[in-house]
């Protein structure tokens, strides 16, 4: 017996989409010392793609823009493993 999975239900479900533009480690003396103006060294360079999250997953990657004052990302990479 052949069954056909009916996906549209789940069209409507929310999900958090992020976008993460680098990490780094500190050790908790330097967090707490943070203020503002407070300068935090990330591990990636400028120009380098940023990760596209789908509820913690890496789905995706692409370059930063600005689009009417807000920032947004332009996929240029798509995760074939999804």
């Amino acid at each position: 017996m052949s069954q056909t999975t009916d996906l549209s239900i789940l069209l409507d479900v929310p999900v958090e989409v992020s976008v993460q533009l680098g990490s780094c480690h500190l050790p908790m003396r330097e967090v707490l010392n943070l203020t503002t103006g407070s300068i935090v060294q990330l591990d990636k360079v400028a120009d380098a793609p940023v990760d596209l999250h789908v509820n913690t997953k890496l789905v995706a990657r692409g370059e930063v823009v600005v689009v009417e004052n807000r920032f947004g990302i332009k996929i240029t990479e798509l995760l074939t493993s999804l």
